[in-house]
């Protein structure tokens, strides 16, 4: 498969790839360049909320004893 580079720098995926993706209208992709490869992946969203419900959640090892002992880690 090719896609064709616009005047203003943008591609379209094709279908096949949007489709093996599961590429929707505004997900986000991300690109990863390593030497001359790039490899394209779609971004999970974040809920921001969600993970900052869950970090309140998590107070199990974040005593004054705990990090005395992390803390050289």
């Amino acid at each position: 498969m090719v896609s064709k580079v616009s005047s203003k720098g943008q591609i379209t995926l094709p279908k096949k790839v949007r489709d093996s993706m599961h590429v929707k209208p505004g997900d986000l992709i991300e690109y990863e360049i390593q030497d001359n490869v790039v490899t394209v992946r779609r971004v999970e969203p974040f809920d921001h909320r969600f993970h900052q419900a869950l970090g309140e959640t998590l107070t199990e090892w974040s005593s004054p004893e705990d990090e005395k002992a992390f803390r050289d880690l």
